[in-house]
């Protein structure tokens, strides 16, 4: 070639077709995100796509409240994203999906804040001068306000997370409607005769000043002190009598009953010892003094006091010990039972040995300090026994006036070391050491938690009822509701959550529903000059109606008439005789929210669906809800209309920082930082990728990774839609029966519909990892490292509307509509802005691939050799690596020669084989190994650098090959 005609370096540049799209590469998530989610409220999303499926199936999913303080934390990261999967992946399933989110409003974590907030501006002096009720009210009205205020907070930082639910009309517990829904539960119970108030052991916050229920304690290590302590024999001749013990032979000391217990604070409340008659127990002579206690655990007893002199007098079964007395180790005189226990208790049994099937000899003595007043086991003996349900322990956690003076007004926390003290001077102690242990706490005040007896209400759950024809319990009904054996038991994912939800059902106790606060919904009791209660259900039902008009505020600044307008006790067979609605007083108890988001399948899915919706399809939560919301809602719905009221339950494991301490709310484990940092988009992708059945560790890194791995799969995308400039699929797409089954384009349609299949099953099976590993494998490896690797010689170097190419930008164009279907309920705002891109092709403006479904099954057959020619392909390119050592840098600078011994690959065009492999030329063998053969000295084409037969020099002076010469149209 002369200098003359000689072509500039990139002289062919501008004659190829190089990718062009407005998808930019850069997500900058974090500024445009927002403006997704304003552009899809302005358009009413939601309620297009509610109203778009308002006549296809149904799929109801509930929001369980979480609860409205403070800002939402890494902890409801998952959760949240979690649910968004479910409800876009059933829209786009085609099915309709209505999402009410809710808030939890009630309870003591908002009080406890708004107490603070008063007492530090203060605002609290100011509720000294005003009555209960009123200082009520005004306490609520705080709380109402500090509750609107964070559900407003946290449903704007739901929404920058992207989730598609119906915030402009949310569940809130405290709503009218959604109180007055609860109190017809309530009332339900109460026509049963579920609902009972008694006075008994339930754990008591000493720092909120409250009762707790099991779903509202978390389990935490603790120091405690623990002891074995010596009671003596009131009748040292009983004793000795009892087990055979000859007057000749018996030692002249004072026999002793010996028990173990962790809580030497209960101590002054004892009022009996627990044996097991089935055991054995022995008279043992230790170091001069002389003791009862199971044989069996004798030597461990024995040998962690480091005893030198123990000897065993004589064993006798625990039934002959039934009935002997002792004498108070702390008080010389019982408790006097108040005036309401006084007809049932049995003077002679206090001080006594009984008996209980739950003492073990797992640990301790195997004689068990019985405290009716705090303990729920204790409680029940000593209803069995006779024995006064005796709490000497205030509100505060302070002892009160019955106990010695010594122990008057010292909390329990210090009477544990004074109380071991006070036994160890009175000789009383035998041994004592501090020991770790596993103790519950309040969830809320994060302190330690005690069992206290007070007048509280409780749904009974052995108590049977009659619903749906069938008479049970509660707790049967339950468990006959998980049992898989069961024709309508629920599901649980993972299956591992039967078990747990099973194991807690059958050991849970009655359920107490009453706290002593403000902030919450009244328990609706009433209470006559004599004493009696008035709750049926017909009051209950009167004040509910009351509530849903004028409020639960109604409850503190009304009468107990106004609020029983239009009641009748005459026409009320349950009530009291001779009721005077005009003497009555309104209790001063709330109801558990636990009871309240309990009740929310009624408040939310029966009554704003009148029943449709019920039972609901699935619950999604944490896995603690095992003791929380499932636990309760299942309980409240059995109770009301004998159903389940859910057919699924789904958990998660929690997010956990790199010590694998749950994140909280309380700790500042904030969502904001993230957002800004990474987007939703990177966040929503990071959690698809977890196994969420188990707990989560968060970190960083983590994020970054997920960050790497979405910009992989947007660039992708951005490949796709590039290549589609000038491409308008309702007229130059292809039909796709018209492909060949041997051409890259059925090959990757026909991975494409794997992957398409896959992760539209594990999306409506809710594995989302699954699918996420799914998607990203397709483009990073299907896609980028092979398939557009192959089709980009002929994306850029083929004429624009060459049939090659258009068959290409069809399975490109395909392709990229299904991928961003399916990774909409993840990457909801780049897979919504991939599509309007790809829409606009067609000329759509307004396109919203949230109102999509997912991708059709394509019918395309590639043909069945491709499996051993990728097979061959990953030969080939090893082969290519060791051709480097040659000096063969650029692939285009080689020709291969591959075996094909069976003539699999006969009917393929070697120019697809050649791109496939990215060498210039290929040639079949009938057998033997791979060769690579260099065509450095061969001429190389100016525009598309393959080394082709047909390169030769041109009329415009270019070197070019035949199909890039017809492209830029010289000869």
């Amino acid at each position: 070639m002369s200098d003359a005609v000689q072509k500039p370096k990139n002289a062919y540049k501008q004659t190829l077709n190089l990718p062009k799209t407005a998808f930019p590469m850069k997500a900058n998530l974090v500024q445009n995100e927002p403006a997704s989610e304003q552009r899809w409220n302005e358009a009413g999303l939601y309620k297009k796509l509610i109203e778009g499926r308002a006549s296809a199936e149904g799929f109801v999913f509930h929001d369980g409240p979480p609860y409205a303080n403070g800002s939402i934390h890494l902890g409801h990261l998952m959760n949240k994203c979690l649910k968004d999967f479910v409800v876009r992946t059933q829209a786009l399933l085609g099915r309709n999906c209505p999402f009410v989110p809710g808030w939890d409003c009630h309870g003591l974590p908002i009080e406890h804040k708004v107490l603070t907030e008063m007492i530090e501006s203060g605002k609290a002096s100011k509720l000294e001068s005003l009555d209960e009720d009123n200082r009520r009210l005004a306490i609520r009205g705080a709380c109402k306000n500090y509750a609107e205020k964070y559900q407003k907070v946290q449903a704007g930082q739901m929404q920058r997370l992207l989730t598609l639910a119906d915030y402009d009309d949310p569940y809130l517990t405290m709503h009218p409607a959604y109180e007055a829904s609860v109190l017809e539960v309530l009332a339900g119970m109460v026509e049963k005769g579920l609902v009972y108030r008694a006075r008994k052991a339930v754990h008591w916050s000493i720092a909120n000043e409250t009762a707790l229920a099991e779903a509202e304690l978390e389990y935490q290590e603790r120091e405690d002190i623990s002891v074995f302590v010596d009671f003596e024999a009131e009748n040292a001749a009983a004793v000795y009598e009892a087990f055979g013990v000859a007057e000749d032979d018996r030692p002249g000391m004072t026999p002793s009953f010996m028990i173990w217990t962790t809580t030497p604070w209960t101590l002054p409340a004892n009022l009996a010892l627990a044996v097991n008659p089935r055991y054995t127990y022995a008279l043992v002579q230790v170091d001069g003094n002389l003791t009862v206690l199971a044989e069996d655990l004798v030597e461990q007893v024995t040998k962690a006091a480091k005893a030198e002199d123990v000897r065993v007098l004589a064993t006798v079964g625990g039934e002959k010990l039934l009935g002997l007395h002792y004498r108070h180790p702390l008080r010389d005189t019982p408790p006097a039972p108040d005036e309401a226990e006084a007809s049932r208790v049995n003077p002679d049994k206090i001080w006594s040995v009984v008996a209980a099937e739950y003492v073990t000899l797992e640990d301790g003595t195997g004689l068990v300090h019985t405290a009716p007043g705090h303990g729920a086991e204790d409680y029940q003996t000593g209803l069995r026994e006779g024995l006064p349900v005796y709490c000497p322990v205030l509100e505060n956690g302070t002892y009160d006036e019955s106990v010695p003076e010594w122990l008057r007004g010292m909390s329990v926390w210090e009477a544990n070391e004074q109380v071991t003290e006070h036994l160890r001077d009175s000789g009383h102690l035998f041994h004592d050491n501090k020991f770790m242990h596993s103790y519950p706490h309040d969830w809320r005040s994060k302190t330690p938690v005690i069992f206290r007896a007070t007048e509280q209400w409780f749904v009974g759950v052995d108590q049977a009822y009659e619903v749906g024809g069938e008479r049970a319990t509660l707790r049967e009904r339950a468990m006959k509701a998980i049992d898989p054996a069961s024709p309508d038991a629920v599901r649980f994912i993972p299956e591992w959550g039967r078990n747990r939800m099973r194991g807690m059902l059958e050991s849970r106790p009655d359920w107490c529903i009453s706290r002593q606060r403000a902030w919450g919904l009244p328990i609706p009791a009433f209470h006559t000059p004599g004493g009696e209660t008035l709750m049926t259900g017909a009051t209950v039902r009167a004040v509910a109606e009351a509530v849903r008009q004028r409020g639960s505020d109604a409850w503190f600044r009304e009468s107990p008439a106004e609020l029983l307008a239009g009641y009748d006790p005459a026409s009320d067979p349950d009530a009291p005789a001779g009721v005077d609605l005009s003497t009555l007083k309104k209790g001063g108890d709330i109801l558990d929210v636990w009871f309240e988001s309990g009740c929310s399948w009624n408040a939310v899915m029966r009554q704003r669906s009148e029943g449709r919706d019920y039972p609901i399809e699935l619950y999604l939560e944490g896995s603690d809800q095992h003791r929380g919301w499932f636990q309760v809602s299942l309980l409240c719905a059995l109770a009301e209309t004998g159903r389940p009221p859910f057919k699924a339950v789904l958990t998660h494991g929690f997010m956990v920082d790199k010590d694998g301490h749950k994140l909280s709310k309380s700790k500042g484990h904030t969502i904001e930082a993230l957002f800004k940092d990474h987007g939703a988009d990177v966040l929503r992708w990071w959690v698809s990728s977890l196994s969420y059945e188990g707990d989560v560790k968060v970190d960083e890194a983590f994020f970054k990774l997920a960050g790497e791995s979405y910009r992989k799969v947007r660039n992708t995308l951005r490949f796709l839609l590039s290549n589609l400039d000038g491409f308008d699929p309702t007229k130059d797409a292809v039909a796709l029966d018209s492909l060949h089954p041997t051409s890259p384009d059925a090959w990757v349609l026909g991975e494409y519909e794997k992957v398409r299949a896959g992760v539209s099953k594990a999306m409506e099976h809710y594995q989302f990892a699954k699918a996420h590993k799914a998607l990203f494998d397709f483009c990073n490896d299907t896609l980028s490292a092979v398939y557009l690797a192959a089709v980009k010689d002929r994306l850029y170097c083929d004429k624009p509307d060459a049939p090659r190419r258009r068959r290409t930008q069809t399975a490109i164009y395909e392709i990229a509509s299904g991928l961003c279907r399916l990774l909409a309920p993840v990457l909801c705002h780049t897979a919504d802005e991939a599509w309007r891109e790809l829409r606009s092709l067609s000329g759509e403006s307004d396109a919203c691939v949230h109102l999509e479904t997912f991708p059709d099954a394509l019918d395309v057959k590639p043909s069945a050799a491709w499996p051993a020619l990728m097979e061959l392909r990953d030969r080939a390119l090893a082969a290519m690596e060791k051709a480097k050592a040659g000096g063969i840098e650029n692939p285009l600078d080689a020709a291969l020669t591959l075996p094909d011994p069976q003539g699999k690959f006969g009917g393929f065009e070697h120019d697809d084989l050649a791109d496939l492999l990215g060498v210039s030329r290929i040639a079949l063998k009938a057998d033997g190994e791979i060769e690579v053969q260099d065509l450095r000295e061969e001429p190389r084409c100016e525009r598309s650098w393959k080394r082709t037969p047909d390169v030769r020099e041109r009329s415009d002076g270019g070197v070019l090959s035949e199909r890039d010469a017809q492209a830029v149209g010289v000869e």
